[in-house]
């Protein structure tokens, strides 16, 4: 028996070995590899941010390892000064705030009522939610902003920020539904048994056992939200418009500003960055566990 295996791995085929050694240390150099590049336009990006117009426009931004007295704050003291960009600033997290804690609530009642309440037509309406998911935004761009325009929130933060929650819904609806349908039922029963209700179930048991398909929805809106440029181009004015609204109307308006623009993109990017990395682990988990029931 011994001599049959040791003549069956002796015949292994070079492409069997190509990819057993794959699977261990030189697919682990790949990947960083992989990531170092994928994070060589930001660092040049913060590299710039940091560097004088002129010297940005006469040379790449690697010479500042030959030259780093190139390296200067007078762009983030300009971007600081520019009042069009610290106003967006400030709108693009009112928008994102309230547009993330909204689907995250109501998602999660949403969820939690499909996912353990008994109501007339519950499935009918779930595949109705789950059909929303492949509904394209640009479809109802302009619907939405005759309607908003009619009851008068077009133009404002607030429009902006029903926009989002509208199309967020459908998916974290999905997503923490099937998630909190994998709760033992008989921790659900023996709650109900100890005299709680539905509300103190959802608060004491559902939620904190949902907590990583929650921190994962909660991370994927404010991502999406926050680097949201189609939605504030139709539904937001230039007092609500959001920070890459802004910037493109200083590419726009302004194309040589880039002591303005090179921080002002840096600080939009950037964000988003340290908020996925800082939570890669729960994204991952809650969305690979509410993706399989």
């Amino acid at each position: 028996m011994t001599t049959l295996d040791t003549t069956v791995h002796g015949k292994r085929s070079f492409a069997s070995r190509v990819a057993s050694s794959a699977g261990g240390g030189v697919m682990r150099v790949f990947l960083i590899l992989v990531a170092v590049f994928w994070l060589v336009p930001t660092f040049g990006l913060l590299i710039s941010s940091f560097r004088d117009p002129t010297d940005i426009a006469t040379s790449g931004w690697w010479k500042v390892f030959t030259a780093p007295s190139q390296l200067t704050a007078k762009s983030y003291k300009s971007l600081l000064e520019n009042d069009a960009i610290t106003h967006a600033f400030f709108n693009t997290i009112w928008i994102t705030v309230p547009a993330t804690l909204l689907v995250v609530l109501i998602g999660a009642m949403a969820g939690y009522a499909f996912a353990w309440m008994d109501f007339k037509g519950r499935d009918w309406w779930f595949l109705v939610v789950v059909a929303l998911l492949v509904v394209p935004v640009q479809v109802a761009l302009i619907p939405l902003a005759d309607l908003f325009g009619k009851i008068g929130i077009f133009g404002d933060i607030i429009g902006v920020v029903l926009f989002h929650v509208g199309f967020g819904l459908p998916f974290a609806i999905f997503l923490l539904r099937n998630f909190f349908a994998q709760i033992p039922r008989e921790l659900m029963e023996a709650a109900r048994l100890d005299g709680a209700g539905e509300t103190r179930l959802f608060f004491t048991v559902v939620l904190p056992l949902g907590a990583p398909a929650i921190a994962s929805l909660g991370i994927f809106q404010f991502l999406w939200v926050w680097n949201d440029m189609l939605v504030a181009l139709v539904f937001s004015d230039s007092q609500s418009q959001p920070l890459t609204v802004a910037l493109q109307q200083q590419v726009r308006q302004f194309g040589n500003n880039i002591d303005v623009l090179a921080p002002g993109a840096f600080i939009s990017m950037v964000i988003p960055l340290v908020v996925f990395f800082a939570f890669q682990r729960q994204f991952v988990s809650g969305v690979m566990a509410g993706a399989v029931k």
